[in-house]
């Protein structure tokens, strides 16, 4: 087999601020040890970030070619950044499940399910489904919900 035959895509997976990606770490090192040009992947990553607020975490799916050429696939925030900014906390607890820092109600974990239900993965998935998955984010922060 020729080594031609053996390339396949390679899949990098980063978490960067909207509209600040740079050639920096994490970005840089993870394409450039893939042979892509950094700088040509935040220029577009950037500009296609540019309706979101500046610094939100966007989870990114980045697809490398064997040519070098790259396509990525941007999508929601974690659910674990709408729960912060929802309750105004920092971080989460030392100990998960006996320790609470703050409450958020019913309604606000249907709303941050209804953000989450438009990205790929969970399109097929009832927005019950995704609440509970919300609700399971909440407590492992300290966070008690409430109905």
């Amino acid at each position: 087999m020729s080594k031609a035959s053996k390339a396949r895509a390679q899949i990098v997976r980063l978490l960067i601020p909207a509209g600040k990606a740079a050639p920096t770490p994490p970005v840089g090192p993870a394409l450039g040890a893939r042979g892509v040009k950094s700088m040509d992947f935040c220029k577009e990553f950037n500009a296609r970030t540019a309706g979101v607020e500046p610094g939100v975490p966007v989870p990114t799916l980045i697809t490398v070619q064997p040519d070098r050429t790259f396509s990525f696939v941007t999508k929601t925030p974690p659910v674990s950044y709408f729960l912060k900014q929802t309750t105004g906390i920092e971080k989460g607890v030392g100990k998960p499940g006996h320790e609470f820092q703050a409450t958020i109600s019913l309604k606000h974990v249907f709303e941050i399910s209804k953000i989450k239900a438009t990205d790929d993965q969970m399109k097929h998935l009832p927005l019950e489904s995704i609440a509970r998955m919300v609700v399971g984010s909440a407590r492992s922060l300290g966070i008690q919900v409430v109905p």
